[in-house]
């Protein structure tokens, strides 16, 4: 791990203790939070997309101001929701706030997790589907996505408004393909993200259960990703994220949030088996200790060491200031001896391969 930046899930809503009652103050804390994270070192801003729910849902603008705003830190998604995207206007949004940002977008899709709505694609006007899941739609959108940045031509031009041949979408960001993402829940999503050539995205959970930790299960995903995208052929250095909620305790506030989250079997310091999308699950345990615990504890999860890219998702609800008390201690007592780099020392790199 070299790298770490925060995941917010975006959630508002006028519930007991909440800080962010409504959309406009998730943005802007979102944004004030980036900031200050920016301030810190730490290398990362994510958020993540869902539709049809009081919680993070039309990224590009967010991510453009957070961008407008910072200097350094890496401005991402964990992920879009393809199925709900056009995209072509989607390469065209991408490159400009990948032209905006210098080059600072990580931007995470894929097929999208289970949504609120059912089948809430086909309101937004994406239709045809045969897969109850609509992962049908995803995967022949991603391709055309990917040829529209790689600048391939891709419309016949019109000969009364321009010379005969064919355009390509504009604008175009040189090597905005190299910080595309590609968030996989499976070893075999993982391989598809090597043989495209992308980076690799691991959330929180993954849709295997074999009865080994989520560390173990993500660290064979991230060996195969590495080995098909060796084996395809690509050059470079692919980035690997795994995302993990951890908390600091180094104060009496973290103790009265967070101390609790720690115990025996059944809670939420253990992995979980679950069924998510169908599909029997492993989710990923809290890590609620002190730092030298902590440390300990990360350098034994394979996945988070064998990854270049921490996201720690935050509980976006208790507003900006304690969130960015949380990345701080992170930064100060547990990180380093993890191996990060702030981002003062220029940006994130995956590892060859």
């Amino acid at each position: 791990m070299r790298s770490f930046g925060f995941l917010s899930f975006g959630h508002y809503g006028p519930v007991p203790g909440s800080r962010v009652r409504t959309a406009g103050d998730m943005l802007k804390q979102t944004i004030e939070l980036a900031e200050g994270a920016d301030e810190i070192g730490v290398n990362g801003a994510y958020v993540r997309v869902h539709h049809f729910a009081r919680q993070a849902a039309s990224p590009i603008p967010l991510l453009t101001a957070m961008a407008a705003r910072t200097n350094r830190i890496e401005v991402g998604t964990g992920v879009i929701d393809l199925r709900y995207e056009n995209p072509l206007y989607l390469a065209e949004e991408a490159a400009a706030l990948d032209l905006i940002s210098d080059g600072r977008l990580a931007l995470g899709v894929s097929r999208g997790s289970p949504e609120t709505a059912l089948r809430g694609y086909e309101a937004f006007g994406y239709t045809g589907s045969q897969d109850p899941r609509g992962a049908d739609l995803a995967r022949p959108k991603f391709d055309l996505f990917l040829r529209a940045i790689e600048g391939e031509a891709l419309v016949e031009a019109d000969p009364k408004m321009s010379p005969p041949g064919r355009l390509a979408i504009e604008p175009h960001s040189p090597g905005l393909r190299e910080r595309v993402w590609w968030g996989a829940g499976s070893t075999d999503t993982a391989i598809n993200a090597g043989k495209m050539g992308v980076n690799l995205m691991s959330s929180t959970l993954v849709t295997e259960a074999t009865g080994e930790p989520l560390g173990i299960l993500q660290r064979k995903q991230i060996d195969a990703f590495r080995e098909a995208y060796r084996e395809a052929g690509h050059t470079g250095k692919p980035r690997v994220s795994v995302s993990r909620s951890v908390f600091p305790i180094v104060t009496e506030q973290d103790e009265l949030y967070f101390g609790l989250r720690g115990g025996g079997p059944g809670s939420e310091s253990q992995d979980q088996i679950g069924v998510i999308d169908g599909f029997r699950s492993t989710f990923g345990k809290t890590y609620a200790d002190t730092p030298d615990r902590l440390i300990e504890q990360l350098k034994a999860d394979e996945a988070v060491m064998a990854a270049d890219t921490l996201m720690l998702t935050i509980p976006n609800q208790l507003g900006p200031e304690y969130n960015l008390h949380i990345l701080d201690s992170f930064a100060k007592h547990v990180a380093p001896a993890l191996g990060w780099k702030p981002n003062t020392e220029g940006p994130a790199e995956g590892d060859a391969v």
